[in-house]
This record gives C-alpha cells, structure tokens and sequence, in this order.
C-alpha cells in the first residue's frame, strides 16, 4: 500500500474568528491509500419529483435476517449511521409474505417515534438514512424504495452513485415506456429488474446489477430473502455481522453492528452478491468486463464520512486519521504553541498532528451539534452566519497563541475561510 498526501498550510495575522490570537496557521490534509493492485409500473404512494436529484453519496443502508426484533433493530443502526445522512429515514420489514414499509423526511427519531415500529413486524428488514443537499427533501425520494411486481414485492435500499443513470433512465423510457416516481437513481435498478427476461429473482437483481455503471451498496429484501450487493470496484463499504442468535446483518459501517451487538465478521467483497435465507448464506460474483478491476475505495470515506470507531476497507478509520496528522506535522512543520481541529471530523488528524509535533492539543472551538452543514446552504450569505452559529472559539485557549488549526476537507471553504 502506498501513501500519498496533499496538504495546505496558509497563515493568516488577523483572523476574523480569533481577534485574540497572534497568529494562527489553519492546516489541511488529504492524505490517500492506493492499494497496488414494457414494463411492469413501479408503484409508490408518494407524488412523482420533477427535480433530477443529485449524487446521495454519504447515506447509510443496513439490513438484518433472522431476528424478530428485525424492524427495531434496524432503527438503532440507522442511529448509528445516522452521520452518513440526515434529510430522511425508512425502513421496510417483511413479515408473512407481505412488505410493510415506514419512510419519512428528518432524523431516525423523528421518522421512528413511540409506536411507528409496533407497525412493522417480521424477522427482515432493510434500513436507509439518506444524505441532504439544498432543495431535495422529498417524501418520494426517502429510501427504502419498495415496489409491487407480478413476482412480488420488493424493497431496495442503495449508497452510491450510478454514473450510466441518465442513459438507463432514458432507454427504460424510451424503449419499455417505463414510468419514474422519484428523481432518485436507485429508481433505476427496480426498473432494470421488472424488465429482466430472467425468471429467477436473483438473476433478475444480478443482470441489474451488471448493468450498472459507478458506485453501490445495495440492501435487497423480499418476502423470504435478503440481498446484498457491492459494485465491483467497491467504491462504498459495506459490511456483514452476525447477532448471538444467528441473524445476519449487513451495513454500511462496523459501528452499526456494535450498536445492536453484532459480531464483524467480514466485508461484502466488490462484486460479490450474498443472499440470506432460513437455508442459510449463498455468495455469487456480478460478471464484469474485467475479470479482477482494481478496487477504487473511496478515500473520503476515512477523511470524512465514516465515524472514527469504525472498520472501513478493512482499516481503522480512527488509525487513517491519526496517520493524516502524523504525516502532516512531518511534511508541513510550523512553530506554535497549541494544536486545535475543526469539529469533530478533523479531531482525530488534530490528535496525530500534535503529537507528532510534540505541541499540546487543546480544545480550541466548540461545535454546536444543532447546527447543520453550512456548504448546503443555499446563499453564502447565510452559509458564513452558519460558521458562527456551528463553531465557538475559546478565548481561553487561544488568545496570545500561536495556533494550527487542523480540518480533515474542504468542499466551499465556507468554515476555513470565516474561521
């Protein structure tokens, strides 16, 4: 594994957040790990979205077979995940050969109050928590997505990004006069199955799947079965545990499982699709023009997305960041006399960094937690008020210092920029 990074350091005498500092050195590290190497209506009850929606590229699935708490369990791993996306929820369990689903807009707690999940019995269920941008929270674009087929009902939820959904979608138009409900890519892969010539399921979901171009994770539950599916790049993580009483949990990280006591057993591997049943777990490979693609793990997801307890491409994410900071105080030293981060993604590089440096780390801004991210804001304007409401100095800590200030990215430069 090789190890490449990209840091900015720039100085700044008189930074508008810290009025009382002598000078503060704001720091930033990407650091990146290389590894060497006619169709059938789908039917929802929601309105269609006109809006073509953009990447969801930060939500979490998770899905569970073989546990009658399925539905409940799932909403605490969505609790977990809930850092992967916030803009909505939902869960589909099956239960006597019927899908029963719940999805709403907002948090896991405002979508799964006191007495929502009595309505969702079963031994399965897949979960969703969706990621937010501006202008796109829609009740019909909340996954799980669920769909009615002469072969029976199916729910799918999905992390990535489809890069071919444009072409697909204008070909199902075209060619099956296929009819959207949601602006949401996922919509795609329920309609690649309903016009499969497959009769099997499975290989209806596998010719899907092998039609697909770009990243996904996929969660697949149907009366009887539980699916999941990784693109086979691996572009997104997902993971497979096991609970005490044997039931079978997927998600998109480790600290999902740890929540409802699942043990890590292993990766789903790029390209594999696992099936679970009463019999047991089947693995099969999506076919792919290349017999072994390189894998293309997304790097963000140690940088950013991923909480730092978590076991992402089979590494600690708390480790990565760690190492961020460790090679950052190598490759950019700077005289000061206190190391501070930008919360809370950047603590953990923050923590590397000083004690690399041999500098104190200190607690330098607070973050309010009930503030969300300013980049999806829609006008600067109210995005640089967001910086001030999310990030507090500490006049305490800083004034007279000479201070670094470490943050793991950048994407507006919003809070870099006002800190």
């Amino acid at each position: 594994m090789a190890t490449s990074t990209f840091s900015t350091v720039s100085s700044f005498s008189t930074p508008s957040s810290f009025p009382f500092c002598t000078k503060i050195t704001t720091t930033v590290s990407l650091s990146f790990l290389h590894r060497k190497s006619k169709s059938t209506a789908i039917c929802h009850s929601h309105k269609a979205c006109d809006e073509i929606e953009k990447p969801r590229e930060e939500c979490g699935v998770v899905g569970i077979h073989g546990d009658p708490e399925a539905a409940r369990l799932c909403s605490l791993a969505l609790h977990a995940l809930q850092h992967r996306g916030q803009e909505g929820a939902g869960i589909v369990a099956a239960h006597e050969k019927v899908l029963q689903s719940v999805t709403g807009v907002g948090l896991v707690s405002d979508v799964f109050q006191s007495g929502t999940l009595s309505g969702l019995p079963g031994a399965a269920a897949i979960g969703h928590v969706r990621y937010s941008t501006a202008g796109q929270s829609k009740l019909c674009n909340v996954q799980p997505l669920l769909a009615e087929f002469p072969f029976g009902s199916l729910g799918v939820a999905h992390n990535g990004n489809l890069v071919n959904y444009r072409s697909l979608k204008s070909q199902l138009e075209e060619t099956n006069g296929s009819i959207f409900n949601t602006s949401s890519d996922t919509e795609v892969v329920l309609h690649l199955i309903a016009t499969s010539k497959h009769t099997p399921l499975l290989l209806k979901i596998m010719e899907a799947c092998e039609t697909l171009q770009g990243a996904y994770s996929l969660v697949f539950l149907t009366h009887d079965k539980l699916i999941a599916v990784r693109d086979p790049f691996g572009f997104r993580p997902l993971v497979m545990g096991r609970r005490k009483n044997g039931a079978v949990v997927f998600a998109s990280e480790t600290c999902a499982l740890d929540l409802i006591e699942a043990t890590y057993e292993r990766e789903v591997h790029p390209g594999e699709v696992l099936v679970v049943d009463h019999t047991g777990t089947q693995s099969l490979l999506v076919s792919h023009p290349h017999p072994r693609p390189h894998k293309k793990q997304c790097i963000f997801e140690h940088i950013y997305f991923a909480l730092p307890n978590s076991i992402v491409f089979g590494r600690s994410v708390y480790e990565s960041r760690r190492m961020f900071g460790e090679i950052l105080a190598t490759e950019s030293p700077v005289e000061c006399d206190v190391v501070i981060a930008v919360p809370d993604s950047g603590v953990v590089a923050a923590l590397g960094y000083a004690q690399k440096a041999g500098v104190p780390f200190q607690q330098g801004l607070i973050r309010s937690h009930y503030v969300g991210r300013t980049f999806i804001e829609p006008s600067q304007k109210i995005r640089d008020i967001g910086v001030k409401l999310k990030l507090s100095p500490v006049r305490a800590v800083l004034e007279g210092k000479r201070v670094v200030v470490v943050d793991d990215s950048i994407v507006r430069g919003t809070t870099s920029s006002r800190l």
